[in-house]
């Protein structure tokens, strides 16, 4: 069996939804919303596989989408591209990555990522033969600078993975970090690879601002986005790929034999839901935001040290200052059996050096989830 795949554990995902399964505990581990997703999106999701077209949509996407997500860039993010050669939809953001990663390495090629990072990096970057550059980020800023940079960048270097905003450290990364990267990707002439799935859900007054437009990286960036983050729809698995001609021709032949195309009543959904008003993205933010405030001060009233979440569906504990004397492994797997609630340790994002004090906590659910899950915590620190 092939080695790259064979030897991979279970993901912490998985893990800790099993063990709320088991302990019938309130997960606040996996990403998920409590809600359905908008309705009107839903319905034009169900009109178009009752009247609309059923059959094999284009393996680019269908037309209206692509001009959608194009609009939508150029609307929010000053974005000009092309719909037809620079915009391709694929089946969920792990997809779209998997293309993009497929298609700029080869074996030997080393590629920078930064710790915590999302479980499908590594993987498939193996598959294809890359060697991974690891770079550490640490609470509570998880900011980069330029010595850790330099030493991981060289001229082997032909790719980063950039996740902004970060999953799952809840960072939204200023300008300046930005800018700093990108002068690395344009002096060791790599290709970023731009995880911005949360592009949308940044709270507090902050922009999301896509490495794409900084100044030089237009022509050396594959953006990747998805409407299941954006409108809550996690299970509709549709992603976006967005890139100079170049870069895109060669991931449209990685998607072609991954998943070829997507759903078409699903693609006209999305493009109905990115040309919504504004007041709909901004009131989605303010929803999510005051469910992240709830959820603070909970844990704030009970002990917890809460960690600023300035983007995601998550926010952060860490453990360090509380003298518990265990790791966030063993803090969430007693958490979860003791107090009936699942989080997820911070540590299983990392391969090596792991930060193992920092704990994970979802709050895109409904009040009285929250609720619950902070009356069950209420002993969890005082042993």
């Amino acid at each position: 069996m092939n080695q790259v795949f064979a030897g991979l554990p279970v993901t912490v995902f998985e893990a800790m939804s099993q063990l709320a399964r088991d302990n019938n505990a309130i997960n606040l581990g996996q990403g998920f919303p409590d809600a359905p997703g908008p309705e009107d999106i839903r319905r034009a999701a169900a009109d178009a596989v009752v009247d609309g077209y059923n059959q094999y949509p284009s393996m680019m996407g269908i037309p209206e989408l692509r001009q959608a997500i194009a609009t939508h860039y150029a609307h929010w993010h000053g974005l000009n591209l092309d719909p037809m050669t620079e915009v391709m939809v694929t089946s969920g953001g792990t997809e779209a990555l998997t293309s993009s990663l497929l298609a700029v390495i080869e074996p030997g090629d080393e590629v920078v990522l930064f710790q915590p990072m999302y479980d499908s990096y590594l993987p498939i970057i193996r598959q294809a033969g890359g060697i991974p550059r690891l770079v550490r980020l640490q609470p509570p800023g998880w900011r980069l600078n330029e010595e850790m940079l330099r030493e991981v960048f060289s001229h082997k270097t032909k790719a980063v993975v950039f996740n902004n905003p970060l999953n799952p450290a809840a960072v939204v990364y200023p300008r300046e970090d930005l800018e700093l990267l990108a002068r690395f990707c344009q002096e060791f002439d790599a290709i970023a690879i731009c995880d911005e799935v949360w592009e949308h859900i940044v709270f507090d007054g902050r922009e999301h601002i896509p490495l794409i437009a900084i100044p030089g990286m237009r022509d050396r960036t594959l953006k990747i986005g998805s409407a299941g983050k954006i409108f809550g729809l996690t299970g509709w698995k549709i992603g976006f790929v967005c890139a100079a001609p170049p870069l895109l021709r060669v991931a449209a032949k990685v998607h072609q034999f991954l998943t070829f195309t997507t759903a078409p009543n699903l693609q006209v959904a999305v493009a109905y839901g990115l040309g919504k008003p504004d007041a709909f993205f901004h009131g989605m933010r303010s929803e999510l935001a005051r469910s992240r405030d709830r959820l603070t001060a909970g844990l704030t009233s009970l002990g917890f040290p809460v960690l600023p979440s300035q983007g995601t569906y998550f926010l952060t504990v860490d453990l360090s200052a509380l003298g518990l004397n265990e790791t966030d492994e063993a803090f969430c797997r007693r958490i979860v059996t003791e107090h009936k609630v699942a989080a997820i340790p911070v540590s299983a994002f990392y391969e090596v050096n792991a930060v193992t004090s920092v704990v994970r906590f979802c709050f895109s659910k409904n009040d009285a989830t929250l609720d619950a899950a902070l009356e069950r915590l209420s002993d969890a620190i005082h042993r």
